[in-house]
């Protein structure tokens, strides 16, 4: 029979010390904002693929919506890593990684309107 483990932690957060929940629970908050932003880029995937029937190409379609769908799994990805980077950091008194998700974001959202914009006007 195994030992029952008692640490449920990742192995990166059983450094250092913790932090006081307050900051545990905003860096919570945070991650939750990415993946509703994620569930968002999935609804607009799923609204692009149902309701742009007539007004968009249906292989441009299907694209953008695969873009928006492969996007949504990058940014969960991207949360997940970013919790555990900034819970780290702060167990260990270290500065805040940079938050180089939001322009991520920003600049492939603006492609994506952009190609869309294009699409429907051509």
């Amino acid at each position: 029979m195994r030992p029952i483990r008692r640490n449920r932690r990742p192995r990166a957060l059983r450094e250092g010390i913790d932090p006081d929940p307050r900051f545990t629970l905003a860096n919570e908050r945070t991650f939750l904002a990415w993946i509703r932003t994620a569930l968002g880029l999935i609804a607009a995937a799923v609204a692009l693929e149902t309701f742009a029937g007539e007004v968009i190409d249906p292989v441009l379609r299907t694209v953008l919506t695969c873009v928006l769908l492969v996007f949504a799994v990058v940014l969960v990805v991207a949360a997940v890593m970013r919790w555990i980077r900034v819970e780290s950091a702060m167990r260990s008194g270290l500065a805040l990684p940079f938050p180089w998700i939001a322009y991520l974001l920003a600049g492939l959202l603006a492609v994506a309107g952009i190609v869309l914009a294009v699409a429907i006007v051509v």
